[in-house]
């Protein structure tokens, strides 16, 4: 019998992709064996488990930086989700790294993320003793909730990228790295772009001496960074900006908590969302018999604790459905009989 279509690919991967790539065939595997897929090498079969996971659909729904916008063309997290893949991807691509590593950890690397953006995430990590980092969950999400708590199983390699893809964290793998990269690309690019959309930035505010470095429009931005990345990448052993790219990249991002990220007018709802949230834990964790089952189970299987459990339902909720929960749970209703 003829060589299977996995292999084949594998073996292309091997004979094209850069010495510094990760290729399916060399992977450190998954955390459960299984049968190899006779089509897909292993990081495409992780690509395809994370975009039919419910995880990543509830990403539509929950905040990018603006909390519920008055408007279509916002970023969600899930837009926000897709334009890390596609940065990503074109840098894998120039670079001839593994494109299927590549958009699996980017699809995947904000699963964990709660409603309500960071206001969420600073709100959990306020309340559970355990903490709470979103880059730690959305690998908790694929190992241990996803498909009520089976996992997704994905390989080593995926899970590496997802959990260091923060600036805190450095990816194993030359992959892991791009979309580290690629994340802070994303954000600051589209975070720019909603900000002048909402009319709270003018691409003319951006300071001369970063625009004279990396551009004067988002548009010019953006070009800037991925072929700074792919020229400086090349031929290397490493994923990095020069320099100056680099500081310039720095500068922006300084510029952009001051007035965006920390913009009073625009997070001014960031406030309410953070008592939503402790209010939220605060009831779970007096009502643990109202979490799914598959938590519960978690809790008398593996002892763990209520805390984590807790921030495991709420952090996994879109906006819109943990707003629904407080109304339910803590507005009262007009009597009838």
């Amino acid at each position: 019998m003829g060589m299977l279509i996995r292999e084949k690919l594998e073996q292309w991967e091997k004979e094209y992709l850069s010495p510094y790539a990760a290729l399916s065939m060399a992977s450190k595997g998954r955390e459960r064996e299984e049968e190899q897929c006779d089509i897909r090498p292993v990081y495409q079969r992780d690509r395809d488990r994370i975009l039919h996971s419910k995880s990543f659909r509830r990403l539509k729904d929950k905040t990018q930086v603006f909390l519920t916008p008055e408007g279509d063309h916002y970023r969600t997290r899930l837009t926000h989700t897709l334009e890390v893949s596609q940065n990503a991807r074109t840098i894998a691509k120039a670079l001839r790294l593994n494109e299927d590593l590549v958009e699996a950890i980017a699809l995947g690397h904000d699963l964990g993320h709660t409603p309500f953006g960071h206001a969420g995430e600073r709100a959990l990590d306020q309340v559970c003793p355990f903490g709470f980092c979103h880059s730690e969950q959305s690998v908790r999400t694929v190992e241990a909730l996803e498909k009520n708590g089976q996992g997704l199983n994905l390989t080593a390699e995926v899970r590496d990228g997802i959990r260091n893809h923060q600036t805190r964290g450095m990816p194993h793998t030359l992959e892991g790295r791009i979309v580290r990269l690629s994340d802070k690309i994303a954000y600051i690019h589209h975070d720019m772009d909603d900000a002048i959309r909402g009319g709270i930035l003018k691409d003319s505010d951006v300071p001369k001496e970063i625009g004279a470095v990396i551009g004067y429009t988002t548009r010019e931005r953006l070009d800037h960074f991925i072929h700074d990345i792919v020229t400086t990448s090349s031929g290397t052993d490493d994923i990095k900006m020069s320099p100056a790219v680099a500081e310039a990249m720095k500068k922006l991002r300084e510029f952009m908590f001051d007035r965006v990220y920390e913009n009073k007018a625009a997070k001014s709802q960031e406030n309410k969302a953070e008592e939503l949230m402790i209010s939220l834990y605060e009831y779970y964790l007096k009502h643990l018999h109202k979490l799914p089952e598959y938590l519960l189970a978690r809790a008398e299987r593996y002892g763990e604790a209520p805390e984590i459990l807790v921030c495991d339902y709420i952090g996994a909720m879109t906006d819109r459905f943990a707003i629904a929960q407080y109304e339910e749970l803590f507005i009262p209703k007009s009597w009838h009989y």
